[in-house]
């Protein structure tokens, strides 16, 4: 199956090109806020790319979050219009799946009866997170979590957890079991993001279709509602002031 992937969860903006998995042309930027105008030229690349090797797009792929709640918007609103539009299925994993899928890949090892917790920064002491065994099972819910000294303290007695993701590095100081470890640089990407849709294809647990009129439903994973912070430029009050 050729897909574009699509992940903007994070400061992270990227695209990718697959084919049966295999990355075929990536566009990636590292950089921060500017999704909105970064993501469509990327995709634009891709189909221009894609048309020139004689390839046709079956699907588009999106990391679904949590994560941003502007960056998820940009991602699902591009992801929708170019699935509704060209009569294509939308192809949504969770983006703590992605960030766990990499992991695995980095850990230079087979990672047997440890467990993975991917973390989202979430500000401050919060992220976002879950638990995964070595085969992406599910081991303990996505939650929005505040770390502290005894966060993970049940599971790390029995268990060696990497933790990775861009809110792990924060809390490297903070859980200090001897049964934890780190797996730094991993982000998530529109490329691993297509790999585990490949791998990961029939398992629904993981992978979610959308097709036909249904995508115009579809709602990226916020997990948590969006609350604007108040204005604070002089002469704008609340309601309530």
């Amino acid at each position: 199956m050729t897909t574009i992937a699509l992940d903007s969860s994070t400061d992270v903006c990227s695209a990718a090109l697959l084919q049966g998995g295999e990355v075929v042309a990536e566009r990636l930027n590292l950089c921060g806020s500017n999704h909105a105008a970064l993501l469509p030229t990327y995709v634009q690349s891709l189909q221009a790319e894609s048309a020139e090797r004689g390839l046709t797009i079956e699907g588009i792929v999106l990391s679904e979050g949590p994560g941003s709640y502007t960056g998820l918007r940009i991602g699902a609103s591009l992801a929708k219009g170019l699935c509704y539009g060209a009569g294509l299925p939308l192809i949504a994993v969770p983006t703590l799946a992605v960030i766990a899928s990499a992991a695995i890949a980095a850990a230079g090892a087979p990672i047997k009866d440890a467990l993975i917790c991917p973390m989202i920064d979430a500000r401050r002491m919060e992220v976002y997170c879950a638990l995964y065994d070595a085969e992406l099972n599910n081991v303990q819910p996505l939650a929005a979590m505040i770390i502290d000294e005894q966060s993970f303290a049940e599971v790390l007695r029995e268990h060696v957890v990497y933790f990775c993701g861009n809110g792990a590095e924060k809390c490297k100081q903070v859980i200090s079991h001897p049964n934890a470890r780190w797996i730094d640089g991993i982000v998530p990407t529109g490329a691993e993001a297509g790999r585990l849709a490949e791998a990961c294809k029939g398992r629904g647990d993981i992978v979610r279709v959308i097709n036909g009129k249904d995508i115009a439903y579809f709602e990226p994973n916020y997990l948590k509602e969006f609350i604007a912070a108040p204005a604070h430029i002089k002469g704008l009050f609340s309601a309530s002031s």
